[in-house]
């Protein structure tokens, strides 16, 4: 096959879904539908077998395309492996450092401090991927080294915490003084509510303005869900309502006002975590080097351990 990011393809966009919607992949790649539909027919035409049935919503993997994928993913995570060792061989830490973290922390915290790592390290370029989630798998180094809000769960994964990263709810002046400002957690039920939208993601349990005193009830209904923390701070600064919200965001809009101060939000442990092969990495060390300078630097902060 002329265009071997199909089997990329093939592993990203069919097996996690089972659905491969063909506009969506073409998309990712910058080709045309018409194009990834000629290359997945002439895959098939050289290897003499379906790989794909062909669905309302895209295509779906058939067992010989299961069987592929199972063949190539293997194959993949060992060429990235070994380009990644050859990077690490230099004398310095220089080439590409993919890294993933939770879209408000890197967006808010790390972006504005990369400069001055990049000062540093001349010779490295950051792939920074913000995402809620685990959508990217560190042992398939589809990223190279993860600020995660929770433990990792592998064994073949090195993790090193940097933070406990406190939460506490919030609301803009002007929405306190329209609504007033609640004394008691029951309070909150005649209030509005911005609450964290994603269910599936740990960061779900900064919804703490739902559940707050209700011990006994459901949690309360919220006025506005979004799946962006960055996002939650910006409505509660707008004055739509009153939300759990990181300290070390809130730091930097200091006009907010903490309510229920005697009602403390969730804390996230703060992880830095990189695969087992990548220990000896000059870039994952110049990186976690400069990460664990930067936390230290802001200990006096909300952001601390």
């Amino acid at each position: 096959m002329r265009d071997p990011t199909l089997l990329e393809w093939i592993d990203r966009g069919t097996y996690r879904a089972r659905i491969f919607p063909i506009p969506a992949a073409g998309e990712r790649r910058n080709i045309s539908q018409s194009a990834v539909s000629r290359q997945i027919a002439a895959l098939e035409e050289q290897l003499g077998v379906s790989l794909f049935q062909r669905h309302a919503r895209g295509l779906v993997l058939t067992d010989a395309g299961h069987t592929l994928h199972r063949s190539t993913v293997d194959m993949a995570t060992a060429a990235q492996g070994a380009s990644a060792a050859l990077r690490d061989q230099q004398d310095v830490a220089q080439g590409e450092l993919i890294v993933t973290a939770p879209v408000a922390f890197g967006s808010t915290w790390l972006v504005p401090r990369l400069g001055q790592f990049i000062e540093q390290n001349p010779e490295m370029r950051i792939d920074l991927r913000l995402d809620d989630g685990e959508q990217y798998d560190l042992l398939k180094l589809e990223a190279e080294c993860a600020i995660r809000l929770w433990a990792a769960d592998k064994a073949d994964l090195i993790q090193r915490k940097l933070a406990t990263v406190a939460t506490n709810l919030y609301a803009a002046p002007e929405y306190i003084q329209q609504y007033g400002l609640p004394r008691t957690p029951q309070d909150l039920d005649n209030h509005r509510i911005i609450a964290y939208g994603q269910i599936d993601s740990p960061i779900r349990e900064m919804s703490f303005a739902e559940r707050v005193g209700r011990d006994d009830a459901g949690p309360r209904k919220a006025a506005l869900t979004v799946n962006n923390v960055a996002a939650m701070l910006r409505a509660v600064e707008a004055g739509l309502g009153i939300a759990d919200l990181p300290d070390y965001m809130v730091s930097a809009v200091p006009h907010l006002v903490r309510v229920l101060e005697d009602f403390t939000g969730p804390s996230f442990d703060l992880y830095f975590i990189y695969p087992s092969d990548l220990k000896r990495s000059k870039r994952i060390g110049a990186f976690r080097d400069f990460l664990t300078g930067q936390v230290e630097a802001f200990r006096a902060s909300p952001l601390r351990t």
